[in-house]
């Protein structure tokens, strides 16, 4: 029996435009990919089309642990919607205008060693951070 995707959501102050530059641009995403502050993405990678590779380096700044979050895109609609491959794992990261802000929402298949509550909290921390970078640049 497989386990139901893992939604996690934000709303950014931002343009749809700015937000998708932020999301998409490896010099973007270093600054805002890790979950907790004791942790850190010293580089990430993107060749943004379908069939492209991306890889983000996150680990704790104190050089206990890391890993490389990698992947291939399966579709890619500009401004409003990514799909990507980890491993045999899926993923979808939807963008939905909503005036002057943007609502983003990830998806994704859930993996087995870490409890779902775990994988949510984790992701939807990344997001968060990704919500709190955007309107500074």
């Amino acid at each position: 029996m497989t386990q139901d995707r893992i939604i996690v959501e934000t709303t950014v102050h931002a343009p749809l435009e700015k937000v998708w530059e932020a999301y998409t641009s490896p010099e973007h995403v270093t600054y805002w990919n890790f979950a907790s502050d004791d942790w850190h993405c010293p580089r990430a990678e993107a060749d943004l089309r379908v069939g492209g590779q991306f890889s983000s380096r996150m680990e704790a700044k104190d050089g206990s642990m890391g890993f490389d979050f990698a992947g291939t895109y399966t579709r890619i609609v500009t401004n409003e919607r990514i799909d990507y491959r980890f491993g045999d794992r899926h993923a979808s990261v939807v963008f939905t205008p909503e005036g002057d802000r943007v609502k983003v929402s990830v998806s994704f298949d859930p993996e087995t060693v870490f409890p779902v509550e775990q994988q949510r909290a984790g992701w939807l921390s990344i997001l968060d951070n990704f919500a709190r970078y955007v309107p500074t640049i």
